[in-house]
């Protein structure tokens, strides 16, 4: 879980400045001064793990050409894997975006996606084994992007407290989104034993929260965000040398456990946590996540679990007529494709002539299990390379078992979360299928169904709703309350 969330917030730094809503004269003239290829180092935990540069340029027809493209290097369980994304658009000389193409590649996957704005709509391209998918995404505003340097934001010489509104396409979760930029005046900065005079912004998107330091030109000197992120403006040569071993990333941001599990866990028909935030939480950040629902109560910081017990046979899967969450629960999306014909085909042939739902859905999780080499993969991953590779983590498990079971009309949502393992707990994702009226945990990538008392739901969604994990990395504990 923890490795598409850091991929997804790698990718949304690197294009985040799609689709700014105005651009105006003034604006406009304080970019033209940003034509020049930038670097900036990504650090974690104080090592530098990678780089990103930057550069826009004139291309033919009076067009401009944004050029990005951003490298890192993660230690994995004590093994290094290389990520590489490149973000190529053309702009129009008003920076309306005309059309863009993205790239990731990393060990064991690949993501490829390009696309081409007609009014308001984006027309996209997906790259999959199966083929190229076309999908038309529908934005709020006429698309606009502004290059590395954010010189837009100081344009009206912004008060301190003021704020700024900022729509962006991501190229990653392939869905608009909305940034809030408030201005909190300048900071005297030390970077690289220099004091900088910086003009500070703190940005907010789904409940994270990213501080950005410009200088007077609008030129991004500094960025620190969540997961231990830390982008520094640098020369080509320092930003671009990589040491060999970075800090450990999936214990480095675990959530700790303040004592242990009880010993009678296997026999508890509930667990109890205390849920710890540190003093620079939000106060309501608890209430911007997924954590009620389905076996999950909350009330205020105490989050209570109950053991699920399957549904009797014959079980039937909810109707999508019952509410809106079904409905999309059942829905192909660019990543779960579930109406592929040749992924419904593999549906079919696994769950047979199952005798009734809750049967063709257990006959889907295990085939999961059985069939994905499982490996940590660095990807923003589709049902259908899933299904190609059958190579992957919990996040590949949890796709393509969303997809086969939406294929076979089993509304199924994947769930991102905490999962005890070895006395702390790891990000992880699962899927929730609805039954007889009610959400259903089941980890295929574990062969737990249903799951336990040790599966914490944080969100529910796709690669979209990712970034909202952002906002509690780092800041959350975990303590077992006596029952």
């Amino acid at each position: 879980m923890l490795l598409l969330l850091w991929v997804g917030l790698l990718a949304a730094l690197l294009g985040r400045d799609y689709l700014v809503e105005e651009l105006r004269s003034l604006e406009i003239a304080a970019l033209e001064r940003g034509r020049e290829t930038t670097f900036s180092g990504v650090y974690f935990q104080g090592e530098r793990i990678g780089f990103v540069r930057s550069r826009l340029g004139a291309a033919a027809d009076d067009r401009l050409l944004l050029e990005q493209e951003a490298y890192l290097l993660l230690n994995i369980l004590g093994e290094n894997h290389s990520v590489r994304m490149q973000l190529n658009a053309h702009l129009s000389t008003t920076y309306e975006l005309l059309d863009f193409r993205f790239v990731l590649l990393s060990p064991f996957a690949s993501t490829r996606a390009q696309g081409r704005v007609e009014g308001r709509d984006i027309l996209l391209d997906l790259e999959t084994p199966r083929g190229t998918r076309r999908e038309r995404i529908r934005l709020r505003e006429v698309p606009r992007i502004a290059t590395p340097h954010r010189a837009y934001l100081l344009g009206h010489e912004p008060g301190v407290g003021s704020r700024v509104r900022v729509n962006y396409f991501d190229p990653v979760s392939l869905a608009g989104n909305e940034r809030i930029l408030e201005y909190r005046g300048q900071d005297r900065v030390l970077i690289a034993n220099r004091i900088h005079n910086l003009h500070h912004f703190h940005e907010s998107v789904s409940g994270m929260r990213i501080n950005i330091w410009l200088d007077e030109t609008g030129r991004v000197i500094k960025e620190e965000s969540p997961a231990g992120f830390v982008f520094l403006a640098e020369p080509e040569f320092r930003a671009t040398a990589i040491p060999g071993v970075g800090p450990e990333i999936l214990t480095t941001v675990a959530v700790p456990l303040n004592g242990r599990l009880p010993e009678d866990l296997a026999r508890r028909p509930t667990l109890t946590y205390h849920l710890l935030l540190d003093e620079e939480a939000p106060p309501d950040l608890l209430t911007t996540l997924d954590l009620a629902g389905g076996p999950q109560r909350l009330e205020e910081d105490r989050l209570t679990i109950q053991r699920q017990q399957l549904p009797t046979t014959p079980a039937t899967a909810c109707s999508p007529d019952q509410s809106a969450a079904i409905t999309e629960a059942l829905a192909s999306t660019p990543h779960v494709q579930s109406d592929d014909p040749q992924l419904a085909a593999l549906a079919r042939e696994i769950a047979g002539a199952a005798p009734d739902d809750l049967e063709r859905l257990r006959r889907l999780v295990s085939w999961v299990y059985e069939n994905i080499d499982k490996r940590p993969v660095l990807s923003i991953p589709d049902a259908l390379s899933v299904m190609a590779d059958l190579v992957g983590d919990c996040n590949e498990h949890a796709v393509l078992l969303a997809a086969l079971a939406r294929a076979q009309g089993l509304p199924t949502r994947i769930a991102a979360g905490l999962l005890h393992q070895e006395g702390i707990f790891l990000y992880h994702a699962w899927n929730e299928v609805c039954l007889d009226g009610r959400w259903l945990g089941v980890d295929a990538t574990i062969s737990q169904f249903p799951t336990g008392l040790t599966h914490i739901r944080l969100i529910t969604g796709e690669t979209k709703e990712m970034a909202r994990l952002g906002a509690i990395l780092g800041r959350l504990g975990l303590a077992v309350m006596e029952e």
